[in-house]
């Protein structure tokens, strides 16, 4: 975690993530690339004109300068070095390209989550990148002044394409010293004997070389709920989860239950590219 990737759009929301990010990076002595994405046509812009006949391009980029100083004036960003960045094309489409050009070892994102029908034709922004980022994705959704891991739920189906996840989450769990809560849902459509699961479990992580975590079977309606009421059930600091990242028409029908925790959890969740 010593580079870390975080959007802001100015919102308290993207504040969150921010501050997540500065206690981070304090902790490893990183270093942060804040991003802003501002849907502006520049080619238009003509830097030659007067102030007085400055484009709207020029405006709201100089706007943007203007709210990146504010940012970095805060107290809890002192020491840290923090990069300002403008992606011009507005979307998030890019958002992962840009983590690979800085070399990102964590992504970071504020957001407030979507439900109903906003959330089945539209989704956050949150979601899109999560679906596609082969960088872990950490999702904040309220202000934290003390970042502090202790309990670190890992849920997963315990197979072995699931492997490189874990050995990313241990690396995380141990840089908290947080206890992994290792978790399989049981549902009735996918149900595991206990015996069965607890198998399944041990040996998935036989070749691994940590000793603090719990293993647990829960059984509920879906998967989603069963991750969101052990969690709460624990008091949970984090989340994590791996995803597969369908996109187009395969994600419409099939979905992810990782862009579902992050849309509704309200505990953070960092996401895992298998």
């Amino acid at each position: 975690m010593k580079k870390i990737l975080v959007p802001t759009d100015f919102s308290a929301e993207a504040e969150n993530a921010l501050k997540v990010a500065a206690q981070l990076a304090r902790r490893r002595d990183g270093e942060i690339y804040l991003l802003h994405m501002l849907e502006l046509p520049l080619q238009q812009v003509d830097v030659m004109n007067t102030p007085s006949e400055l484009p709207e391009a020029m405006f709201f980029m100089k706007l943007a300068h203007q709210k990146f100083e504010e940012l970095l004036s805060k107290d809890y960003l002192e020491g840290i070095t923090v990069y300002e960045n403008v992606q011009t094309d507005g979307t998030f489409s890019n958002l992962v390209d840009k983590g690979h050009e800085f070399n990102a070892d964590l992504i970071i994102m504020g957001s407030h989550g979507t439900s109903g029908i906003k959330e089945m034709f539209i989704g956050s922004n949150a979601e899109k990148v999560v679906r596609t980022s082969d960088i872990p994705v950490l999702v904040i959704k309220n202000n934290h002044d003390n970042f502090m891991v202790e309990n670190f739920v890992f849920a997963s189906d315990f197979k072995n394409d699931n492997k490189e996840t874990y050995k990313q989450a241990v690396t995380l769990a141990k840089e908290f010293n947080a206890k992994m809560h290792l978790l399989m849902v049981n549902t009735a459509n996918n149900f595991i004997p206990t015996s069965e699961a607890r198998q399944r479990i041990l040996d998935f992580i036989k070749d691994y070389e940590f000793d603090n975590y719990t293993l647990n079977i829960y059984n509920d309606s879906s998967v989603e709920n069963g991750i969101l009421n052990f969690s709460k059930e624990i008091n949970a600091d984090l989340i994590g989860i791996s995803t597969h990242g369908r996109q187009g028409i395969a994600h419409f029908f099939n979905g992810s239950i990782s862009e579902d925790l992050v849309n509704h959890a309200k505990r953070p969740v960092i996401t895992f590219k298998i």
